[in-house]
């Protein structure tokens, strides 16, 4: 089979489209014939070696695919050949074929097409972790929801997910193009970071009282405004750090306005932890994929692709990310 490989830690520009052998299947895993793939900021730090994990050389990048099972190993109880999914995986993606741990595949909604349905493996279930489990936004109908990056992937998906669960969602976004795709997924109020200061326009929307829950993607000040524009007992989950810099908490700010700071690492819970916790949450897991299929179906969650690549183009689809040309997210499609 074909897959880009990575044989040194480098750019994007440093894979090479090779023929490699299938991997074997281990007790428990499927494989998928890929349809599509995704790529993100995070590949692009594992590709350079500054991700938390490091897969062993050589290695093809990407950790979301869409597409058709082929073989299943006879420990699997759920799936079956022929089935249509989206899978989260270790590293591999970006190839021809891809295998998974069948706790990390999940049916593909029957409306989408297997490009759009890459963002159901990560970007969705982040985002929709982050806003609906307890432990972290808990976000209810009523709430005002401040969602940053909001033309991005997972920031899209924060924008939809807060309206399916009743919230005002306030959008934060660079340009006409992002703000008017914000508005576009169902943002009540779209504020274009370019021109305005966010905290002004989030204080004048809510009457001076602030928001009760903040999504931030992107750190740095953006995280230390949105601790300025909050509502007494709000809470701010910091999901990654995508302007660059990682935010120092001023505590005193936590301390006068009784604010909970919540993190959310989607990852611990497929896999991508030192503790991998895959297993243990799976039930926990395949709820939230099931609910978010629900949505998907009833047209509440529109996942939207701005271009596709073929494979041998994977460096310039990451690069597309990279230089913040991209509304929603993009996608490298087999065929």
């Amino acid at each position: 089979m074909k897959a880009m490989i990575c044989r040194k830690w480098g750019d994007p520009e440093d894979l090479r489209l090779e023929d490699v052998e299938p991997q074997p299947l281990k007790p428990g895993q499927v494989r998928i014939a890929v349809r599509a793939a995704g790529v993100s900021f995070a590949t692009s730090l594992v590709i350079a070696g500054k991700y938390q994990r490091r897969p062993p050389f050589p290695f093809a990048p990407g950790t979301e695919v869409s597409g058709v099972i082929t073989e299943v190993d006879a420990a699997c109880k759920r799936l079956k050949l022929g089935d249509e999914v989206v899978a989260v995986l270790d590293w591999g993606g970006l190839a021809e074929e891809a295998v998974a741990h069948e706790v990390n595949v999940f049916p593909k909604p029957a409306n989408l097409g297997f490009v759009e349905a890459i963002q159901l493996a990560i970007s969705y279930p982040t985002s929709a972790g982050a806003l609906t489990w307890p432990m972290a936004l808990d976000v209810q109908q009523g709430h005002t929801l401040l969602v940053h990056a909001a033309a991005g992937g997972v920031g899209m998906a924060a924008v939809e997910v807060g309206k399916a669960l009743g919230a005002t969602v306030i959008a934060t976004a660079g340009g006409a193009r992002k703000t008017a795709f914000a508005r576009a997924h169902g943002a009540d109020h779209v504020i274009d970071y370019t021109a305005a200061d966010f905290r002004e326009e989030v204080l004048e929307l809510t009457d001076g009282r602030g928001v009760d829950r903040v999504y931030d993607p992107v750190g740095g000040d953006v995280f230390a405004q949105s601790l300025r524009c909050m509502a007494v007992e709000g809470r701010i989950c910091p999901i990654g750090f995508a302007g660059g810099t990682i935010p120092q908490i001023p505590a005193n700010i936590l301390l006068v306005k009784t604010l909970a700071v919540t993190g959310f690492n989607y990852g611990y819970y497929v896999g991508w932890s030192p503790h991998d916790a895959r297993f243990e949450e799976a039930d926990r897991t395949f709820a939230l994929m099931e609910r978010i299929r629900g949505w998907c179906e009833a047209g509440v969650c529109r996942p939207h692709v701005d271009r596709t690549f073929r494979l041998d183009q994977a460096a310039e689809a990451i690069r597309a990310l990279l230089e913040r040309s991209v509304t929603g997210r993009v996608a490298v499609a087999m065929e």
